[in-house]
């Protein structure tokens, strides 16, 4: 029994540094390889992808996370969340628009308008295509909805000195929507345990709608307030060490994301907001900089853990299984629903400060349309449902379809990324968008 014991131990010695030289490997080969990679029509986020399957059960077998069939749900929960609220704060660090209205018009109509269109029309496909109760459905709608920060890098503000409209309006999208879905997977959670709709939706409307948005958005300025108020301080003392400095926007994150969850509020958005309040309140304009280069580093480490770990949990024979309805809801929700969703979303938008051409172009419209990339947030979102009584056949087909179509945009949208978004910045970006910010 003892050999026993023993034997496994070393099988299982063996793999951990296997697995740790695969890492080190893709590492290696992404860093030294990343002018290539860059150039290439190929992300990042595909060769995780790849390097994921060939370590799970269909390639090497060094990472086997499901045991008899299950798979445990709470890893990847943790994992995504973690990925999302670094993620959603850098997205706040890279905007330096005022807070007016007229300046976050894109982002508005893309979160009021184009978030609930879509969420109730791939619920439509869910409830008619797909033989989904109204629960399930608006559930699946709510889990793909939000468009992604962490696997959208290409095309998003690359600081905040940029202030180009389209890549503002997505950034701003991927760090508010991830946050602004939540309210909608409860509904699709309370409606799958109680069809009656009577018994919980005054409760869902004072606490998960009102109280949490509001407590979110309190709690991240409070934080973010507070935390560069102390910082200031002590440094008027005290010298800060400066490799240690950047743990700041950390501590930022996890308290701002814990104080909201203890009140019950929204985390996520509560990080965007801290992060948003901090680029704008800091007294060194430096900060914010290296703050956000030092997130940065830290969310591609963990989209590598977050791709590879999706790669590994892929299985053939479900995902075959549940091909045609992944496939229906993949093309209706890139082809049909988010294009058209944003063509009634930017009706009458206008340009910033540019009364020549004072209306959205064509192009960009296309653009919008095109980039909805799903990946880490949907995941999360999954991973709560299955976690919070989402289970048995249902479980089952919006698991396989959720796993599927963050599959098909890492791929589709990994791919078209960096053409499209060369083309965007050599023949509209440049020429016609100005760098002016409203009044």
């Amino acid at each position: 029994m003892n050999n026993i014991y023993i034997m496994n131990l070393l099988v299982l010695d063996d793999i951990y540094i296997l697995n740790l030289l695969v890492v080190g490997l893709l590492l290696l080969f992404v860093t030294l390889g990343s002018g290539v990679i860059a150039r290439s029509p190929f992300s990042y986020a595909i060769i995780y992808l790849i390097v994921g399957i060939t370590i799970g059960p269909y390639g090497f077998g060094l990472v086997e996370l499901r045991r008899e069939g299950i798979f445990n749900t709470e890893l990847l929960k943790r994992l995504t969340e973690f990925v999302v609220i670094v993620s959603v704060f850098g997205c706040g660090l890279k905007i330096s628009r005022p807070l007016k209205l007229r300046a976050w018009d894109i982002t508005i109509r893309l979160i009021g308008i184009l978030m609930p269109i879509s969420i109730f029309a791939i619920a439509a496909v869910g409830k008619f295509f797909l033989g989904m109760d109204w629960g399930g459905a608006i559930l699946l709608g709510a889990i793909l909805a939000p468009t992604d920060p962490v696997l959208a890098s290409a095309i998003q503000l690359k600081d905040a000195r940029d202030n180009d409209e389209l890549r503002f309006g997505l950034t701003s999208e991927g760090g508010l929507n991830d946050a602004l879905a939540f309210p909608f997977v409860y509904f699709g959670l309370y409606a799958i345990k109680d069809d009656n709709w009577d018994n919980w939706i005054k409760d869902w409307v004072g606490v998960d709608l009102i109280w949490a948005i509001g407590s979110g958005i309190i709690m991240g300025f409070v934080v973010a307030k507070a935390i560069v108020w102390l910082d200031k301080k002590i440094k008027e003392r005290h010298p800060v060490d400066n490799l240690m400095e950047n743990f700041i926007a950390l501590s930022a994150i996890f308290l701002s994301y814990a104080l909201t969850e203890v009140v019950n509020g929204y985390g996520f958005l509560a990080v965007f907001v801290t992060g948003l309040t901090m680029q704008k309140s800091h007294y060194d304009p430096e900060k914010p900089l290296a703050q956000l280069e030092f997130i940065e580093q830290i969310e591609k480490l963990l989209e590598i853990g977050t791709i590879l770990l999706l790669g590994t949990i892929l299985l053939y024979q479900p995902m075959v299984n549940f091909a045609p309805q992944s496939i229906t809801v993949i093309l209706l929700m890139f082809f049909l629903i988010r294009p058209l969703g944003v063509f009634i979303s930017t009706i009458g938008k206008r340009t910033i400060k540019n009364p020549e051409n004072n209306k959205v172009y064509p192009q960009k419209r296309w653009l919008f349309g095109w980039f909805g990339i799903r990946g880490v947030g949907s995941l999360y979102y999954l991973a709560y449902a299955l976690g919070s009584g989402l289970k048995g056949e249902l479980g089952e087909q919006i698991a396989w379809i959720t796993y599927t179509t963050v599959v098909v945009s890492t791929l589709l949208h990994g791919v078209t990324a960096t053409p499209l978004m060369n083309w965007y910045n050599k023949n509209i970006g440049s020429n016609i968008e100005t760098n002016a910010l409203p009044d």
